[in-house]
């Protein structure tokens, strides 16, 4: 059985990757943005239902990632709790 110590380190290299993959999301979150941005102007004054669609296809991507931020925040405060616990 692993001792308290190792738990919480390993504990601690879990939320290390959990704070790397946030930073992948918020990475990608700006960059979708920026693929936002410039659609919008590449096609300005287009009045197609198919621009609509992907801006908001994009938007829906966007509170996904948002979601999933949200998500990994509240595991961090789980394991931080547990391991606080021990």
């Amino acid at each position: 059985m692993a001792s308290v110590a190792e738990v919480k380190a390993a504990v601690d290299a879990a939320l290390q990757q959990v704070t790397e993959g946030q930073q992948a999301i918020q990475a990608a979150r700006e960059k979708l943005g920026e693929a936002q941005q410039s659609l919008a102007a590449a096609l300005d004054g287009s009045g197609s239902d198919a621009v609509g669609a992907a801006h908001a296809q994009l938007s829906q991507a966007d509170q996904s990632l948002e979601d999933c931020l949200a998500a990994t925040l509240l595991a961090i405060d789980q394991a931080q709790q547990y391991t606080a616990n021990l």
